[in-house]
């Protein structure tokens, strides 16, 4: 059967309204926001299902009482029309009852939440400040999200399609045991009583129990993906069985949370299945002490019967669900405990796009220490012509790579500000800034895709010509199209491996430097962009790097001090302040930190003091 357009009543990429809450209850209604209407008819639909098990109940009753008339009545007059109802309830209503249903959960609900919770979840997470992954897994982080999204969907799914269809079954349960006797209908009240204290008890700790199985396993995950992302290190260095150890202690607590999760499951199904088999005593039991009193009829007895029998059939699927839904609770909150902390930088109310006529940067009193005491950079003025080439030289640790992340905005200065071009770059979008903005770093960031998407992710609109052109200067043409996958895939459609390992260190390099000549921004960063490239390879590319640079403002880190001899200006870093700048010659001629770098190079590297 086919059921089209209900799958699209739900917008499964709806995006959220603000930023995820972190108290339980606003957390669900933040995740599932845009779906109400949808979930609420689901409920609806598997309501009207579960009434039908209280329906069944009551046309058996009324057969049965029809049939003690005998043979010659059972089809004539009132009971004629008892058959009809009977034969088009269980061939008509009924399935069409469950069928409308499952159709709700399986079509709309089930297929649309689940990528509506963990789209809205990994867009909170890709704005997140960059110290947010630095501090944890990235394994960890994914599967956090994952769960969490797959928790809260099976959380509505299991409550529309167990809650509400056992609400709607005893609610009916219990008019037609009030339609038989009160008696009967308040054996039934205690024995609910009973059933709820058992739940009230059980859930709770079921819920704590979940959410610290539901930490050990993510750290299982973050751990392997750990070692896996970094295999090669882990193989040069022969710690497998160190990596083995580490991996078998996450794995290790997660079976000892596991089983303590299952020793509480084990005893709740236990009391549970005790307490279930009662019902039909009391149900039964009662309903014939009033029969031989005169005020019951057999088909009451089989209308009770049908009922405490499929209740306490009920109660195990019943509890076992709500079991899980409190288990997933416990992982929903697990997972908002790491997701929804604001370590971020947000842009302000009313950001406006950035607009780069010219490329002239000015850093005012800007200081940035990471929330330490030491550390970062400390009140550094400085002004980037238009078009100008700048050099930035300094040992690790002087702040050269503190000032790059605060002029793309991956931090907010603690104290001064950033001028593009006289725009605050706190005042405009951080998309708009950092599309002004082309880099390429010493450790070269590459995606699991083909060379060409690659290349492309620097401006995915760029055509066929600017991709090669693009290719060429950066000296990469020729070794991609070389390129072979596992896949068979050739040239740009190679596919490079996570992270790139398929190619070597200048590989990589060449790959990143095409990606910010396609993209063409005004701005051009180099953090030690010829790095990984040998002196052979460097100077074929050099010609092309400088026509990158023409008309662009440029900020060139690099330890290597001949790649900036001719910039326009160099500045000299040193415990987080500018000490010196000028010229390649006029910072010999001052004969200070410059000179001395130069001096002391060996292979064109920095050797800080304590390396002497």
């Amino acid at each position: 059967m086919r059921f089209p357009d209900i799958g699209n009543w739900i917008n499964s990429f709806q995006p959220a309204d603000g930023p995820p809450p972190q108290e339980l209850g606003a957390f669900m209604r933040w995740c599932l926001a845009g779906s109400w209407p949808a979930l609420w008819l689901a409920a609806f639909l598997s309501a009207l299902a579960g009434s039908m098990e209280t329906v069944t109940a009551l046309i058996l009753g009324k057969v049965i009482d029809a049939t003690a008339l005998g043979p010659s009545g059972f089809f004539e007059g009132a009971n004629l029309w008892i058959v009809i109802a009977a034969v088009a309830f269980f061939l008509l209503i009924r399935p069409v009852a469950f069928g409308l249903s499952a159709a709700s959960n399986s079509i709309i609900v089930q297929p649309n939440v689940n990528p509506l919770v963990l789209s809205r979840l990994h867009r909170w997470t890709l704005g997140q400040n960059v110290t947010f992954f630095d501090d944890d897994f990235a394994g960890r982080i994914a599967q956090k999200q994952m769960q969490c999204a797959r928790a809260v969907t099976d959380v509505a799914s299991e409550v529309i399609n167990v809650v509400a269809f056992a609400l709607a079954s005893l609610a009916g349960s219990v008019i037609l045991l009030l339609a038989i006797d009160w008696r009967v209908a308040l054996g039934f009240g205690v024995w609910l009583i009973l059933y709820f204290a058992l739940i009230n008890w059980y859930l709770p700790r079921v819920r704590v129990r979940s959410a610290k199985r539901a930490g050990a396993r993510a750290m299982v995950s973050g751990q392997v993906v750990d070692t896996i992302t970094n295999i090669k290190t882990v193989k040069l260095f022969a710690h497998a069985d160190h990596e083995d150890r580490a991996a078998l202690g996450a794995m290790q607590t997660f079976r000892e949370t596991s089983l303590s999760f299952g020793r509480l499951s084990a005893a709740f199904r236990f009391a549970l299945m005790t307490l279930a088999g009662l019902l039909p005593v009391i149900m039964l039991g009662g309903t014939v002490l009033i029969w031989q009193a005169g005020q019951a009829t057999p088909g009451d007895i089989v209308a009770a019967g049908a009922v405490s029998i499929r209740i306490a059939q009920m109660t195990g699927w019943v509890s076992f669900t709500l079991m899980q839904i409190y288990a997933n609770i416990g992982e929903i909150e697990d997972g908002m405990r790491t997701l929804t902390p604001r370590v971020r930088v947000d842009d302000v109310d009313g950001a406006q796009p950035l607009q780069v006529p010219r490329g002239e940067i000015a850093l005012k009193n800007l200081s940035f220490a990471y929330g330490r005491e030491k550390g970062g950079i400390s009140d550094i003025n400085l002004t980037i012509k238009p078009g100008e080439k700048l050099g930035i030289v300094g040992a690790s640790g002087a702040g050269k790579s503190t000032l790059v992340s605060l002029l793309l905005r991956l931090y907010d200065p603690e104290e001064g500000h950033i001028e593009i071009d006289g725009s605050d770059t706190r005042q405009v979008t951080q998309e708009s800034l950092r599309r002004a903005i082309a880099m390429v770093t010493q450790e070269t960031a590459m995606f699991n895709r083909s060379a060409r998407e690659n290349i492309l992710y620097g401006r995915p609109d760029a055509d066929e010509a600017a991709l090669i052109k693009a290719a060429e200067k950066a000296e990469a043409h020729g070794f991609i199209q070389d390129l072979q996958d596992h896949k068979g895939r050739q040239g740009y459609q190679a596919h490079l491996g996570e992270r790139g390992v398929k190619l070597s260190g200048g590989q990589r390099q060449r790959i990143a430097l095409a990606r910010a000549i396609v993209k063409d921004a005004p701005i051009l960063v180099l953090d030690e962009a010829t790095s990984a490239l040998d002196s052979e390879v460097e100077a074929s590319i050099q010609t092309a790097l400088e026509r990158v640079m023409e008309g662009k403002t440029v900020l060139a880190i690099a330890h290597r001090l001949s790649t900036l001899t001719e910039m326009d200006r160099i500045i000299v870093m040193d415990q987080g302040r500018i000490i010196e700048a000028g010229s390649h010659d006029e910072l010999l001629a001052k004969d200070g930190l410059y000179a001395s770098y130069w001096q002391r190079q060996s292979g064109g590297f920095i050797r800080t003091q304590a390396a002497q």
